[in-house]
């Protein structure tokens, strides 16, 4: 499992090593990443309809998925409500703010064509195998290495996000809130892990996704499988449908619960929403928390996965 772990890892850094000044090459590694991501997920959608017994993998990925998220979104949302309370919690809104382009409802649209290419990949792989071909093997397979493109890609993204380590140290309450969700969400994983009949381990790697379901998913079904991959998938999606909801609640009064709820995805899909809502003066704390949890995921679901 180390050496997995070492293998899914590289890519990942020497993606991050890579500097991309040219903004055509920028725009061709975004296009890259969602294009991945929808292979990929499409991939795990076949090799879930290649599965024996579908209806009942399909039942067992749901309650698995509804467990996590029952067990993990209240302890985060209690624990960023206790920061909410803090001094330190206070943004100072900048006047003449600019509400952003994109509305929460469009926003969700994304979400729903994931899910959507996830629901045709597993009709896809039934069909195939009422017609007596099992692609589940050959799939998993060129998942594996459609996710070495991705983490090299998803790490040139961070390297070129426009942070400095200087930038998002100094920003206190970005870095509070990645802490916090970090380990409210690395406690609900223990707890879930007895619930879901899972070792300690496997429980936190399901929970160390922080919403960013696209990649969470891909991680998770790599090293477990099809089933609980597609239920941190799950998961991680109702986290992020919620987020957009939480968002124009809360964004006024309690700023880190509804930053942080969002996880990873404060970086990217539910940023619009929170400048919308929020204003300008959230959006860099908004960034710092989603990179910082963007950049944690993907190594520690591998790390937690690696222990035997």
């Amino acid at each position: 499992m180390l050496l997995g772990l070492l293998w899914i890892l590289l890519p990942l850094i020497v993606g991050y090593l890579i500097p991309v000044r040219h903004a055509g090459v920028r725009q061709a590694i975004d296009r890259g990443v969602s294009a991945s991501v929808y292979v990929i997920l499409l991939l795990m959608g076949i090799s879930l309809g290649g599965l024996e017994n579908l209806l009942g993998q399909l039942s067992r990925i749901g309650s698995t998925a509804l467990v996590l998220f029952l067990v993990i979104s209240p302890l985060n949302l209690l624990a960023l409500w206790w920061l909410s309370r803090r001094p330190m919690a206070r943004v100072e809104r900048i006047a003449g703010d600019d509400a952003a382009p994109l509305g929460k409802w469009q926003a969700m649209k994304g979400s729903v064509l994931l899910c959507a290419v996830v629901a045709g990949g597993v009709l896809l792989g039934a069909g195939m195998r009422l017609l007596g071909w099992h692609p589940a093997a050959q799939a998993e397979t060129l998942a594996t290495w459609t996710l070495y493109v991705l983490l090299g890609l998803i790490g040139c993204q961070l390297r070129n996000s426009g942070l400095g380590l200087r930038q998002i140290l100094l920003n206190r309450l970005g870095l509070a809130i990645a802490t916090t969700v970090f380990v409210s969400s690395m406690l609900a994983g223990l707890i879930a892990a007895p619930l879901l009949q899972l070792p300690w381990n496997e429980g936190m790697a399901m929970a160390a996704g922080f919403g960013w379901y696209s990649l969470s998913g891909i991680l998770i079904g790599d090293q477990l499988g099809p089933v609980l991959g597609g239920a941190a998938f799950f998961n991680d999606l109702a986290r992020e449908l919620l987020a957009f909801l939480l968002v124009p609640l809360f964004i006024r009064g309690a700023v880190p619960l509804a930053i942080g709820y969002s996880g990873a995805t404060a970086m990217d899909f539910t940023l619009p929403v929170i400048q919308k809502h929020g204003g300008i003066a959230c959006v860099p704390v908004a960034i710092v928390s989603g990179f910082l949890l963007s950049l944690l995921s993907p190594p520690l679901i591998l790390l937690l996965l690696s222990f035997t």
